[in-house]
């Protein structure tokens, strides 16, 4: 896999003192934990920084809304030319050069065609439908966290809240057989990795089997969709048509695949990033438990506080000019999308805090911008609504476990493996 302009020859060039430059490295000890002041660091030394190889990196919020808006840019690495490609074994480079073409890696007017079909069948109306079974869901899942909370023994709201609750209704909305759920999510979080910007060789054979094994299943399920259609996600992805063209096979598996890697993922990092904030900010927490009305303003400052996606990135296929710097084309630029939410340009100087009441929270970038804007971000929201005010209501003297809950040390989906909590009810 590409390492998207990201390679541990970022380690070497971090700054050893304070007098020396900072440089973007989310290889820096302890970062995929806590990112948070590195980004401040960048932010306050300029507008486009440099990484040891020489790409741009963006961390301000203008910056980054402007790029990822920006026409005339590229998602797909073979427009770059200031990519250092890590040397793989003959059979991972040819996986890596021949690796499905999605929605996150294709430009106009290729991507044009596909987000349109995908997007007549994942619609705002099917979404909504969605929220009084994901309400079902949440209220499950917390009626099983409350049976256990009498013991007062930690629980791992991970692991029992955040992953089964998103993972279950993109499964239900897909209408993916329920016997083989257990087998599909041991699978997607393997391929999950694909998104991430570095992987070793092990890493990266245990994601090229499961896809293998993903890809083959989802060929069997697509092939009996078609013969026995129902009212799911995937039989409007196969009924998909304009002007008589629809999604090939191929395009339906890598489809159902983003589904359950981009959307899943990022909404288990949304409603365990978000609880973790709440837990570590009382006022807020107790503030959520009081106040229905903040619902929704809640999801977004808790989106824009911890963003569940840090890092995008667009190369530049024509001459671009940003914060006074000409970018030639060819170039790969990262925009760090959780330093631009938290940039004090644009959020003041309560940019660092959180207020579940903050005015404007909804222009955080988490869900990046312009036409790669995340296709699911309705669906995200409204499990995020759904779950975390109920999850603090049902237990308001809830408290973690722990001072140093672990996180999964990824760069770009970057969320807790396990969050243990009490749950005093």
């Amino acid at each position: 896999m590409e390492a998207e302009g990201i390679t541990t020859a970022a380690a070497a060039g971090q700054a050893e003192s304070a007098a020396e430059p900072v440089v973007y490295n989310p290889f820096a000890p302890g970062f995929t934990d806590d990112p948070y002041a590195q980004y401040a660091a960048l932010r306050a030394q300029g507008r486009v920084h440099r990484n040891p190889l020489g790409q741009r990196v963006l961390s301000h919020y203008d910056e980054c809304f402007e790029l990822l808006r920006l026409p005339g840019t590229s998602v797909e690495d073979t427009n770059a030319t200031d990519i250092v490609r890590p040397q793989l074994p003959p059979d991972l480079a040819e996986y890596a050069q021949n690796r499905g073409r999605t929605l996150l890696r294709l430009d106009p007017p290729d991507h044009t065609r596909l987000r349109r079909l995908v997007s007549s069948a994942f619609t705002v109306r099917r979404v909504e439908r969605l929220r009084g079974r994901v309400r079902e869901l949440v209220t499950e899942l917390l009626d099983d966290l409350e049976r256990d909370a009498a013991a007062g023994e930690p629980v791992d709201l991970i692991a029992r809240f955040a992953f089964p609750l998103p993972f279950t209704v993109i499964s239900e909305m897909l209408g993916m057989p329920e016997s083989d759920r257990d087998q599909v999510r041991s699978w997607s979080r393997e391929m999950t990795n694909a998104i991430e910007p570095f992987n070793d060789e092990a890493t990266l054979r245990r994601m090229v089997a499961a896809g293998a094994q993903m890809f083959g299943y989802l060929d069997e399920v697509i092939d009996w969709k078609r013969r026995n259609p129902a009212d799911d996600l995937l039989s409007a992805l196969i009924a998909a048509e304009e002007d008589g063209d629809r999604l090939t096979t191929e395009e339906l598996r890598e489809t159902v695949v983003l589904l359950y890697i981009a959307g899943h993922e990022t909404t288990v990092n949304l409603i365990g990033n978000g609880t973790l904030a709440l837990l570590r900010h009382r006022d807020q927490f107790e503030r959520l438990v009081d106040d229905p009305s903040l619902d929704a303003n809640a999801v977004d400052e808790l989106l824009r506080y911890d963003s569940p996606v840090q890092v995008s990135r667009r190369i530049t296929t024509r001459e671009v000019e940003l914060a006074g710097e000409t970018i030639p084309p060819g170039c790969f630029v990262l925009t760090l999308l959780g330093s631009s939410n938290r940039d004090e340009t644009r959020w003041g100087p309560t940019a660092d805090d959180l207020d579940l009441g903050r005015e404007g929270a909804n222009a955080h970038l988490s869900f990046g911008s312009g036409i790669h804007h995340c296709l699911g971000h309705a669906l995200a929201r409204l499990e995020g609504m759904e779950a975390v005010p109920a999850l603090v209501r049902r237990f308001p003297r809830m408290e973690l476990a722990t001072d140093r809950p672990r996180w999964n040390g990824r760069i770009v989906l970057r969320g807790l493996e396990s969050l243990p909590v009490t749950l005093a009810a």
